[in-house]
């Protein structure tokens, strides 16, 4: 880890960002925006996972987004793909090593809610883990006993409401439940998750949230739905389809982001 935060901190040349986002499906394109970018390929940070999923770049893209300090992660490691749900923990823990105290996480999820169609955004306010799995474990620390009450940093997600309402964007909020896919979920999974009091389903985001928390960080996160789940239309779900809706919703999660670190809502 330390190879990797000497590494980080000699190429950001003196710039100390405080905040970083990590980029789901349909908001890679916001590593256009930043001001003076300095990109990072993961495979030159030590521990930093490379992601095998179509639409995730990896790599760190550090600089001024609206005008503000950020580094972005284009990318992210899935419990799906290697069976490690701990896959974001050596990345997480750079990123508290170089100051980082607050993470915005994005992700693509699937709607259980026919009023929040594909293309809309959702705020998570909790989540369900559904998965099985931690990421924490095999941590021999009582530092594993990680407290999620507010997992969902009650300040930044006034933020993202916020910045919703000055722009005149629709922000749905909700409860994630976290599968651990690859495949989609089957409409029995759907209801079953509807009865249990999830919003929105999807394949990330969660274990990063709780090694967030374990590492002391401010988090909040919000889906781009690209499709309504399972049994909800009669059609097959693909990932296709997600990476062809993303966009949508990304574009009005993006607009929402310029919003909330130009104003410096986060401060």
């Amino acid at each position: 880890m330390k190879e990797a935060i000497d590494r980080l901190v000699e190429r950001l040349e003196g710039l100390a960002p405080k905040t970083a986002l990590v980029l789901g499906s349909g908001l890679g394109g916001l590593v256009d925006e930043v001001e003076g970018a300095e990109r990072i390929p993961y495979s030159e940070l030590p521990g930093f996972p490379l992601s095998g999923v179509t639409g995730h770049a990896g790599a760190v893209v550090a600089g001024r987004f609206a005008g503000a300090p950020i580094l972005m992660l284009a990318g992210r490691a899935h419990y799906y793909e290697h069976g490690n749900a701990a896959a974001m923990r050596p990345a997480l823990e750079v990123l508290a090593g170089i100051g980082i105290d607050k993470l915005i996480l994005t992700n693509a999820a699937g709607s259980l809610e026919p009023e929040m169609p594909p293309g809309s955004i959702m705020l998570l306010t909790d989540h369900i883990n559904f998965s099985g799995s931690n990421p924490l474990f095999d941590e021999p620390t009582d530092r594993r006993f990680v407290g999620l009450t507010e997992a969902y940093d009650l300040t930044m997600r006034a933020a993202f409401e916020r910045a919703a309402e000055a722009t005149g964007t629709e922000l749905h909020k909700g409860v994630y439940m976290w599968f651990s896919g690859p495949s989609f979920e089957t409409p029995a999974e759907i209801r079953m998750a509807r009865l249990l009091g999830a919003n929105a389903v999807g394949m990330s985001t969660v274990p990063e949230v709780i090694l967030a928390r374990f590492l002391g960080l401010r988090v909040s996160a919000c889906s781009v739905i690209t499709n309504l789940a399972a049994g909800m239309t009669g059609a097959e779900l693909s990932h296709q389809e997600t990476k062809d809706m993303a966009p949508l919703g990304g574009a009005r999660l993006a607009t929402v982001l310029r919003k909330i670190f130009a104003d410096g809502m986060l401060d």
